[in-house]
């Protein structure tokens, strides 16, 4: 609901939201927690796009918002691993034929592709596919809000994979603010009645993935000297073939094609995991990483807004509230102090 190294979140390629979007964070971007807090990129001179930036980041947030809705329709008409295939082909299509554009090409050396192997499970393949599985259960505006989480699992396991992240008061706050964010958009009170736990679960064990993901691409991929759109290329290509190998395994082939579904599914992968992708890498490039990584707090507001709206999903007084206390905590785990002045 967030390609390869050269962004919850997030993302050299540009620092990935995350969500069921992502791809790698790019190298020569620090992540930060997880990889939803970068902490420094080497700028190149990027021409500026003629469409303002602003408006470039709300169109990010609005194709990466509706990525839930567009999930919850495909799995309409069609399996989830066929729903997850499908976008990762599409997605797959759109940088490939922008990697061919460019006359770029992917990366040669075997250890690269072996780590993008890993990434490539843990950032698409694993993540898009639980996220299709748990809105079978679950409605597309809790699936988005757990997307929402990403950061607080990040912040959680950088503090026992990175030795450089150490854990301050604030932090320590954010997330415990944002798992009684997460308690109040499942009705703890209430004993969690009226939603399917293993969905749910699939839906947070899906934003447990990415940081993950970039953590690993951190210590293993953060100093690759292919680009961003190289990188990215390669780790859907390799997705896609993970689920090109899985897929047929556990799911057989569908009777009937219908339309709007398969509609669904071409959105979720050429707009959301192929042309989003394009829109971050031009943004972190242009505003730097820090600004492009701000679109992570829109995903649960317009997925809720796009599900209630659109598929007409019931909302609680409880779902909006605590999606605000889980951003609140997401932005306190990710916010620095300030440095002293002399």
């Amino acid at each position: 609901m967030s390609t390869a190294p050269s962004s919850s979140s997030p993302h050299p390629a540009p620092a990935q939201a995350p969500g069921p979007l992502s791809t790698a964070p790019a190298p020569g971007i620090d992540r930060g927690s997880g990889g939803s807090t970068p902490a420094r990129t080497s700028r190149r001179a990027t021409p500026r796009s003629a469409l303002d930036w602003r408006i470039r980041f709300a169109v990010l947030a609005l194709i990466w918002g509706f990525s839930f809705l567009f999930i919850k329709v495909g799995t309409q008409g069609y399996a989830p691993l066929q729903v997850t295939f499908g976008r990762m082909i599409f997605g797959t299509a759109v940088l490939t034929a922008v990697l061919i554009a460019k006359r770029d090409r992917l990366p040669r050396d075997r250890r690269t592709w072996a780590h993008l192997a890993v990434s490539a499970l843990f950032l698409n393949a694993l993540p898009f596919s639980l996220f299709a599985y748990s809105e079978l259960t679950i409605p597309s505006t809790l699936a988005g809000i757990c997307n929402a989480t990403s950061p607080l699992w990040g912040m959680a396991l950088s503090v026992v994979a990175l030795s450089e992240d150490r854990p301050t008061r604030r932090r320590v706050a954010g997330l415990g603010l944002g798992f009684l964010g997460v308690l109040t958009v499942l009705g703890a009170w209430q004993g969690f009645s009226g939603t399917d736990p293993l969905g749910t679960l699939m839906a947070l064990g899906a934003s447990l993935c990415y940081p993950i993901g970039w953590i690993y691409v951190r210590r293993t991929l953060a100093g690759s000297k292919n680009s961003s759109l190289s990188m990215s290329s390669a780790q859907l290509l390799l997705a896609t073939l993970q689920l090109a190998v899985v897929t047929p395994l556990f799911t057989a082939l569908p009777t009937s094609f219908p339309v709007v579904p398969l509609l669904s599914i071409i959105a979720l992968g050429a707009l959301g995991t192929g042309f989003a992708f394009l829109l971050q890498y031009g943004l972190v490039a242009e505003v730097g990483p820090t600004t492009a990584q701000m679109v992570t707090y829109f995903i649960p507001v317009i997925a809720t807004a796009a599900g209630v709206a659109v598929l007409g999903e019931h909302l609680s007084w409880n779902t909006p509230v605590g999606a605000l206390i889980v951003l609140a905590g997401a932005a306190l785990t990710q916010s620095r102090p300030r440095p002293s002045r002399s």
